[in-house]
């Protein structure tokens, strides 16, 4: 029987919520129907929101520390669900993945290094890469004829061959694409950065939220090689829609690796939690198993009505049906429209807050990120919008 209930519309104004209040910003407008940011329109699991309140309702906000109860609420997620056994000394604390990559990047390369990230794929890497001095060495994607991705693992080498990057930042599961690698792929990018003296930051902070049933593969935990050069960053943000608590996680299993970087964080006290962010995130991997398994089941609803609309509805549209998390890849280059066109039809057409493609690379052109972990209703009524749109701008040519 289902506990929860993901139907419920629930109104997020004046929450200080960054999907509705940064709508004028970077978009223009105010009134548009925002898919795009990563979080989730859902009611978080209650026992988390419970765990919160018993604390707040203490009348004094002291200093604190981690509870033991919390590190090991992260080293049994880990174990249970992934099969990734973590030491305690090998798990510390960081404020957000992105700040966790920013801090890798500044600890482990020097100005003028070089980075490799393989776009399409989140922005922020390149942002955090490039706004630190230092220099982007793209690996893209291959997509095959029939629209599916893949590593470039032949293109991988050449780049570590030739461009000596100190760094590479793989995302683990894919975002924007939504694709989970093998095992295999990623022992491979372990041999190929070990020979070449690369560390990986391994993304993988949508690891928790494989849908169809498949699996996470930890890249620490795909060989030996991997566990040597692997730097791991995840989190119950995405996992349990709680990154307004910011609590982010990392694994670093090589000792020559982790001692220096865990040293430098615990110095300029990076790795130091606020009180709700352990006590967040304790609660949700501690309590909230059959939440996350009714939204994922809830999401894959929501990826099945959104195929069958676009084949029924909107045909000229494509999109990759991902394999984790709640972000679906939607692939407008049928319309033939420049990249002008199609963000004027999505904005100011159909009211629509989406990803642009272009910002995760070049490779993007024609795509948008759609955010589908939202109330079934609302997603149906996004679709018709965009339906109307096309209808309209169809008409007027």
């Amino acid at each position: 029987m289902k506990k929860y209930d993901f139907d419920e519309v629930i109104d997020r104004h004046g929450s200080g919520c960054t999907k509705i209040e940064d709508l004028p910003a970077l978009f223009g407008k105010d009134d548009l129907t925002p898919l795009w940011i990563a979080d989730m329109d859902f009611r978080v699991c209650p026992e988390i929101t419970e765990a919160l309140q018993r604390r707040i309702a203490h009348p004094i906000y002291g200093y604190s520390r981690p509870c033991e109860s919390y590190w090991r609420s992260i080293i049994d997620w880990l174990d249970s669900r992934h099969g990734f056994k973590v030491g305690r000394d090998e798990l510390t604390f960081v404020p957000g993945v992105v700040k966790g990559i920013a801090y890798a990047v500044n600890f482990f390369t020097e100005k003028g290094d070089k980075v490799v990230i393989q776009p399409p794929v989140y922005h922020p890497f390149r942002i955090v890469v490039e706004g630190n001095g230092r220099i982007i060495v793209p690996n893209p994607l291959k997509v095959n004829a029939d629209g599916h991705y893949e590593m470039d693992l032949e293109g991988l080498e050449r780049v570590f061959a030739t461009e000596h990057p100190r760094l590479m930042i793989l995302c683990n599961p894919h975002n924007p694409i939504g694709l989970q690698w093998s095992r295999e792929v990623l022992a491979e990018v372990g041999r190929l950065a070990r020979k070449y003296g690369v560390l990986v930051v391994s993304d993988e902070i949508h690891g928790d939220l494989m849908l169809w049933g498949g699996q996470h593969f930890p890249f620490a935990a795909s060989g030996p090689d991997s566990e040597a050069v692997a730097i791991t960053f995840g989190a119950p943000s995405k996992t349990f829609n709680i990154p307004g608590l910011v609590s982010s996680w990392c694994v670093v299993k090589n000792p020559e690796v982790r001692e220096p970087f865990f040293g430098w964080l615990e110095v300029n006290e990076f790795n130091a939690p606020t009180q709700i962010s352990t006590i967040g995130t304790e609660a949700a991997y501690t309590n909230g198993e059959q939440w996350l398994g009714e939204v994922l089941e809830y999401i894959e609803g929501n990826i099945k009505a959104m195929e069958e609309y676009i084949a029924e509805r909107l045909p000229e549209l494509r999109m990759v049906r991902p394999e984790a998390s709640f972000l679906v890849w939607m692939d407008f280059n049928g319309l033939g429209m420049d990249h002008d066109a199609l963000v004027d039809l999505v904005v100011n057409h159909a009211g629509l807050a989406l990803n642009d493609g272009e910002m995760f690379g070049p490779q993007g052109h024609g795509f948008m990120r759609v955010n589908v972990a939202t109330p079934r209703s609302c997603l149906f009524a996004a679709l018709h919008k965009l339906e109307k749109a096309l209808a309209e701008v169809e008409e007027g040519k």
